[in-house]
Formats: C-alpha cells, sequence, structure tokens
C-alpha cells in the first residue's frame, strides 16, 4: 500500500463520463495515483479544483463552458501548484502554443497509450517545470518556430525605454543603473532577439508583443 503523502492526486475534467470513468480505472489501477474528483464543464471543474487542489488535472480541451485557456488561466489562479495537463483529439500547433503561453505542463493526443499516459503524469509530478508533449513532430516544430524569445523584467524595462529613443546614459539614470549594466542588457537583448541594432530589436520586440507601442506622453 502506498503511502498518503507519496499519492499522486488527480483530477478529471472531461464532458464524457465514460471516457472520464475509463481514464479512472487506468489511473487508479497503477497504485500511486488516487482521482479526487470530476467535472464535465468549466464551472464546475474550476470549483471543484479550487476545493480539492490536486496535484495534477486531466483537462479536456472542448469541454462546455469557457474557452480553455481562460479555464487554464482561472485554475492556475485558484490552485497554483496543480499542473494542468491537456488532453484532446487536435494536433493542432497554434492551440498549443496558446495554451503552453498560458500555463499548461502537458498536451497529450488521446489516442496515446495508456503507459504514456501514467508516464506523463508522473513526470509532471516530479519534475514541475517539465513540460510533456505527444503531438506530431510538425506542430512542435511550428511552436518553436514562433515561439517568442523570454527577456528579463529588467531587459523589458530597458527596450521599453530604448523604444522611446532614450540613449544608454539616459536609460540608466531612468532606471538608477550603471550605464555600462545598460550596455551589458542590451548586448543580451540583441543575443536574445537575434537583432543587429537597437531599431532592429525594438521592432521585434513590438512584433512579439514583448513591450508596448510608443504612445504620447509615455515618460512623462
Amino acid at each position: 500500500m502506498v503511502a498518503d503523502d507519496l499519492i499522486i492526486t488527480i483530477a478529471l475534467v472531461d464532458d464524457h463520463a465514460l471516457f472520464r470513468e475509463g481514464l479512472r480505472e487506468i489511473l487508479e489501477s497503477v497504485g500511486d495515483m488516487r482521482i479526487v474528483g470530476e467535472a464535465g464543464d468549466s464551472m464546475s471543474a474550476v470549483t471543484m479544483i479550487a476545493d480539492t487542489c490536486p496535484d495534477i488535472v486531466l483537462l479536456d480541451v472542448e469541454i462546455p463552458g469557457d474557452e480553455v485557456t481562460e479555464t487554464v488561466s482561472r485554475i492556475r489562479t485558484l490552485s497554483p501548484d496543480t499542473r494542468i495537463i491537456i488532453l484532446s483529439m487536435y494536433d493542432g500547433p497554434q492551440l498549443l502554443s496558446r495554451l503552453l503561453g498560458a500555463g499548461i505542463r502537458g498536451y497529450l493526443l488521446k489516442s496515446v497509450h495508456r503507459h504514456e499516459l501514467i508516464a506523463a503524469v508522473r513526470s509532471v509530478h516530479e519534475e514541475p517545470t517539465r513540460i510533456v508533449l505527444a503531438v506530431s513532430r510538425n506542430s512542435v516544430a511550428q511552436v518553436e518556430a514562433t515561439a517568442a524569445p523570454t527577456l528579463t523584467d529588467k531587459e523589458l524595462e530597458v527596450l521599453q525605454l530604448a523604444a522611446h529613443a532614450l540613449s544608454n546614459s539616459q536609460i540608466a539614470r531612468k532606471l538608477g543603473l550603471a550605464e555600462a549594466t545598460v550596455k551589458r542588457h542590451m548586448r543580451n537583448i540583441f543575443v536574445k532577439l537575434n537583432a543587429v541594432s537597437r531599431i532592429d530589436a525594438v521592432n521585434k520586440a513590438l512584433a512579439a508583443s514583448l513591450i508596448a507601442p510608443r504612445t504620447r506622453g509615455d515618460l512623462d
């Protein structure tokens, strides 16, 4: 018998009761997983997850109610330690990209084998920062090709001021940094954005919605 502190608690969210029943039988057959709640729509799911705070949620992408990214966002707000694995019939890079941006930890096609599902749940539970995907290589390649680069908060501040045509010395004074530090941030930004100039970096950041467009009175 597995000790309670070693049990992986799981919530099932799918509008097909028969599918949920199949998932329950598969997951609870392995001994270290326990289903703590089920729901068939987004509103019930959010309420149930807020009450049970499971380790893992298996979330169908097409449940009735709110759009799936909104449901993901609400779950992460109400139960931030819960990791979300999407189950879907669809292998689309645009949806996958949106959901990864929303903070999911896995995206599995419903055609996966039972051992793949179990392995994904264990993997995401053991390493909360790991992302598990069971989709086509084409979808992964398209997501990787369009993924926005990650800039630190300070790099974003520097770049936002550079978008207002401030010099390095002006940015340094504005942020209370040494000018050499600003130059270092700009070098890092160039590398991450594959930019060849400040204007190129700003344009690429704007295109990726990393910074806000310049508006009158921004620096007032």
